[in-house]
C-alpha cells in the first residue's frame, strides 16, 4: 500500500503545496457553514432534534428521548457510509447491523411522526491534476415530514435540493455541464404507506433496495442512481427513488415482494465536459461528438416489473428475484459519418432487460458474511470494430460477489470483497474481457472517541486498475459530522476506475443532522 500512495504522490507536484491551499480554504468555508447551519439550527429549536434513521416502522410509538434519537441518526448514517466505504461510527456497527437481510435497513428505535426532519451538508472539493482546479462547492438540503391519515393509512413526503457555487466562482467547465450540476431540486422518498394485515402497501415515490455490498452494486437492480460523482458519494446521496406500486407480503419467516414501476426513473449521467462523464472510445482520424440522452418514452410498455422472496432459515437469509425493465444505466450506441467530415457520433440509450439473481447473508458470530449474484439478459455493450451498424453487441451476463465483515480489536473494522463478472457469449471486441474479476478492502478504526479514520481500496485482477479512499471522519457534536479525505484513480482509459486517471481529488464534508 506504501509503494502505491508513494507512486500516486510521484504523479501529483506540488501536492504538499496544494494540499495546504486546499486545508485553508476548507477551513474558511466550514467556519462559514457553521454560521449558516447555526442560525438554522436556533430557527428549528430542540425539539426538531428528535430525528432517527431512515425507514424505521412508522406505527411504533416513540419511546426514547431525542438525545438518543439523534444517536439513532448518525447510526443510520455510519451504516450508510460503511456500504459505500464512508467512515462509519464503529462503536455502533454491531454485528446485528451488519447482518442485516439485504433490501432491509436495520433500525433500533422509532421516528417520530410529524417532525420535520432531514440534513444540510456542505461539500467542497479540489482537482489535483493539472490543470488543478475547484470541482465542487455544494450545498445540499434534504427535508421531509412524515405522518399519518389513520392507524391503518400513512404518509411521508420529502424533498432535495442542491447547489453548487463552483459553476458561479470559477469558469472551469463547459455551460452544458453548468446548466445540468448547478442547481438540481427533486422529490425524495414521497409515498402512501397502506396496512392490510399480512399485506403492506406502498404507493408513490420510494427505494427499493435489494442488495447491498460496501462501495459497489450488483444485487440492488431497481435503485436508479446520479453518476455524476461516480459510485463516491455516501449511497443514500447517490440512490435516486422510483416512482412505483409495491406489495408486500410478510408470513412468519417469508417476505415477498411485488413492483411495478410505471414511470422509471433513470442514471444521471452528466454531460460531456463534466468531471465524471463515461466518454467512449475515441478513433484516429474521428473527432467525437455526443448527443442528448435518448430517454424511453413514458408508455405502459415500457414500465419495469419484478417480484422478489425472501426465507431466513437456520441463521441464513437467502433471497430470490426476478426484474424486467428499462435498463437505468445507458448504453452509448455509436455511428459513423464520413461527411463533411469524419465523425464518431454517441447516443445514450436504454435497453430492455431481464435480470434474475438472489443474496444470501450469514451471521458467524461477531462476522458477517454477505454474497450477491444477478444473471442480465439483453444488455448491450459497445464494441470497437467500426463495421458494427450501431457499434453495440447484445452481451449477456452473470455478476456475483462475496464479502466477509470482521470486527478488529480496539473497535476497528475490516471488510474484504471478491467480485467476478462473466460475459456468457464473448464478442472479442468488446472492451471487457470474457472474465473479469477484482477485489475491495476496507479498513476503519478509531484515533479518537470522536475521531475515526479509514482506508478503501478497490481494484482489478485483470489489470492496473485500482481506487484508493483514505478518509478521517470527526463527529465533534451529536448531530455534527465533519470530514476530509483522497480520491485517487489509476489505470488504463478502458479500466472501470483508469477513466478517471485524472480525476484525483481532495474533499471535505460539513454535515448537519436535523
Amino acid at each position: 500500500m506504501g509503494n502505491l500512495q508513494l507512486a500516486w504522490v510521484n504523479r501529483v507536484p506540488g501536492l504538499g503545496r496544494r494540499v495546504q491551499r486546499f486545508c485553508r480554504i476548507a477551513v474558511l468555508a466550514w467556519v462559514a457553514g457553521c454560521v449558516s447551519f447555526a442560525a438554522q439550527a436556533e430557527k428549528v429549536g430542540a425539539g426538531d432534534t428528535e430525528n432517527v434513521a431512515a425507514n424505521t416502522t412508522a406505527n411504533t410509538t416513540p419511546t426514547v428521548a431525542a438525545d438518543d434519537e439523534v444517536e439513532a441518526l448518525l447510526r443510520q448514517a455510519a451504516e450508510d457510509d460503511a456500504k459505500n466505504a464512508a467512515t462509519p461510527l464503529s462503536d455502533l456497527a454491531t454485528p446485528a447491523t451488519l447482518a442485516t437481510p439485504a433490501g432491509q435497513v436495520a433500525s433500533s428505535v422509532a421516528k417520530p411522526t410529524g417532525a420535520l426532519q432531514g440534513f444540510a451538508q456542505f461539500e467542497l472539493a479540489r482537482a489535483l491534476n493539472d490543470p488543478s482546479h475547484w470541482s465542487k462547492m455544494l450545498t445540499r438540503v434534504e427535508l421531509g415530514r412524515s405522518g399519518k391519515f389513520n392507524d391503518t393509512l400513512k404518509w411521508k413526503v420529502s424533498a432535495r435540493v442542491d447547489y453548487d457555487a463552483v459553476f458561479n466562482a470559477t469558469s472551469f467547465y463547459p455551460s452544458q455541464v453548468r446548466n445540468d450540476q448547478r442547481f438540481n431540486a427533486s422529490f425524495r422518498e414521497t409515498y402512501i404507506d397502506a396496512d392490510a394485515g399480512d399485506w403492506d402497501i406502498r404507493l408513490g415515490r420510494q427505494h427499493v433496495v435489494w442488495g447491498e455490498m460496501v462501495s459497489l452494486f450488483f444485487a440492488d437492480v431497481v435503485s436508479a442512481r446520479d453518476m455524476r460523482e461516480f459510485i463516491l458519494p455516501e449511497f443514500n446521496i447517490l440512490r435516486i427513488p422510483q416512482w412505483a406500486a409495491r406489495a408486500e407480503y410478510f408470513k412468519n419467516d417469508f417476505h415477498g415482494e411485488l413492483l411495478w414501476i410505471p414511470l422509471p426513473t433513470y442514471d444521471e449521467t452528466g454531460k460531456p465536459g463534466s468531471e465524471f462523464f463515461p466518454l467512449q472510445p475515441e478513433f484516429s482520424g474521428f473527432s467525437t461528438r455526443y448527443l442528448n440522452e435518448n430517454k424511453p418514452s413514458r408508455r405502459l410498455a415500457n414500465s419495469n416489473f419484478g417480484a422478489r422472496g425472501s426465507w431466513l432459515t437456520h441463521g441464513w437469509d437467502v433471497s430470490g428475484f426476478f426484474y424486467r425493465s428499462m435498463d437505468a444505466a445507458p448504453t452509448f450506441y455509436r455511428r459513423i459519418v464520413l461527411v463533411p467530415q469524419p465523425e464518431v457520433i454517441y447516443e445514450a440509450r436504454h435497453d430492455r432487460i431481464s435480470q434474475v439473481g438472489g443474496t444470501l447473508a450469514k451471521d458467524f458470530g461477531s462476522m458477517v458474511l454477505k454474497t450477491e449474484m444477478v444473471a442480465t439478459r439483453g444488455r448491450r455493450l459497445g464494441v470497437l470494430r467500426l463495421n458494427e451498424p450501431d457499434g453495440v453487441v447484445r452481451q449477456n451476463t452473470f455478476d456475483w460477489v462475496v464479502g466477509l465483515d470482521v470486527p478488529l480489536p480496539s473497535e476497528a473494522r475490516f471488510n474484504a470483497q471478491l467480485f467476478q463478472s462473466v460475459i456468457t457469449n464473448h464478442d472479442p471486441d468488446v472492451i471487457p474481457k470474457r472474465v473479469e474479476s477484482g477485489y475491495s478492502l476496507l479498513l476503519n478504526g478509531k484515533l479518537h472517541p470522536q475521531v475515526e479514520a479509514e482506508v478503501l481500496w478497490v481494484a482489478s485482477f485483470n489489470r492496473a486498475d485500482w481506487m484508493l479512499r483514505p478518509k478521517v471522519n470527526w463527529a465533534f457534536e451529536k448531530n455534527w459530522r465533519l470530514a476530509a479525505g483522497v480520491d485517487v484513480f489509476h489505470g488504463p482509459p478502458e479500466g472501470l476506475f483508469g477513466r478517471y486517471n485524472k480525476r484525483d481529488r481532495l474533499f471535505s464534508e460539513l454535515k448537519y443532522y436535523f
